[in-house]
């Protein structure tokens, strides 16, 4: 999120940051849907430990630009803080076309989310990948959850994005795919309609991305640090391969949409203190739980992707949830201070 660090409030600038920025951000940093936000990408890495290494390296980038420009940045969830003025979508001709076609909430406050894409071998394992990590979603909402103020307000809801956002069509869990033929079917009929212009007006919590040749995890909330980024890729990147070679989720919960729906709201609510349904044992479990049944079937696939160091930090974000960080910050000290924390942390 772009920030004027007079204020704390957000600053709709993005084209501008764009048209001047550092030669060495070109490609790696692109207009959002909204012109408070922009995007940083990295590269391909084959550990998690590179990918961040590049993360690092654009925080810091973009940071020294908007310092120039008399801005600031953070990353989380939503913005804390009260909407000072109307939203302004970016001009940009994709960004054009989701205004024409969403009208109003196209201009409702931005989101900011954390994307993770994983490499696949091929089509078929791909679905079969988004099949079985649907399973895991709610549970990795739960740790990145790192938005709980709407419009200056605590809610009650530890990810205020994940609401937000779902007032998107084509948003939430997919359903469960047959094969690729199935997810191409069910692409084509949209395309060929008109309903959609192309496949990534699809804004699922997870998706294939065959032009890339991965899968990608859309779930989480942004992350205000870096290790916390670091920790939940690389739960995902060894939660991806664990499914792929192994079959870790159960097929009753795989097959399970209605709890996992239900999964998803309690994880957007409560984050890391969620208890979640498990169709198997027929009771609530809370994430605590869960989460260290997968570390301890992940850990062998961490070691060899050489993510383990990186994989530790997800047991921070049950100890110390981000979400409950914001709201101690702003209790105590109020959105002045919370807000100078978020951008101290955004490039530390």
């Amino acid at each position: 999120m772009l920030l004027d660090p007079a204020t704390w409030e957000l600053t709709q600038r993005a084209d501008e940051v764009l048209s001047q920025a550092h030669h060495q951000l070109a490609g790696r940093c692109a207009a959002e849907t909204h012109e408070a936000a922009l995007e940083l990408r990295t590269a391909p890495h084959a550990t998690v430990r590179e990918a961040i290494n590049e993360m690092r390296e654009l925080r810091c980038l973009l940071a020294q630009d908007l310092r120039r420009l008399g801005m600031a940045a953070a990353s989380a969830g939503t913005y804390p803080g009260p909407s000072g003025q109307a939203t302004r979508v970016s001009p940009s001709s994709r960004y054009q076309v989701i205004q024409r076609t969403m009208r109003g909430l196209a201009r409702r406050e931005p989101t900011f989310a954390l994307h993770v894409h994983v490499g696949v071998p091929d089509a078929g394992g791909a679905i079969r990948l988004v099949n079985q990590l649907r399973a895991h979603l709610p549970m990795l909402l739960a740790l990145s959850a790192s938005s709980p103020f709407l419009h200056g307000q605590s809610t009650g809801l530890a990810s205020n994005r994940t609401i937000v956002f779902q007032g998107f069509p084509r948003t939430g869990l997919p359903r469960r795919f047959a094969d690729y033929s199935d997810w191409t079917e069910t692409v084509d009929l949209l395309v060929r309609s008109g309903a959609i212009p192309e496949p990534t007006f699809l804004w699922w919590d997870i998706r294939p991305q065959p032009r890339l040749g991965t899968v990608e995890i859309r779930i989480m909330d942004a992350q205000p640090r870096l290790a916390a980024t670091g920790g939940l890729t690389a739960l995902v990147q060894a939660l991806a391969r664990l499914e792929l070679e192994e079959g870790f989720a159960p097929a009753a919960l795989v097959s399970a949409q209605e709890a996992l729906a239900e999964n998803r709201f309690i994880a957007a609510r409560d984050a890391s203190a969620a208890e979640l349904i498990d169709p198997v044992r027929g009771t609530l479990v809370p994430v605590a739980r869960l989460l260290d049944d997968v570390l301890t079937a992940v850990r062998p696939h961490a070691d060899a992707l050489d993510a383990l160091d990186e994989l530790e930090e997800v047991r921070t974000l049950v100890v110390d949830p981000e979400s409950a960080r914001q709201k101690r910050l702003m209790a105590s000290a109020g959105l002045e201070v919370l807000m100078g924390d978020l951008a101290a942390r955004f490039a530390a």
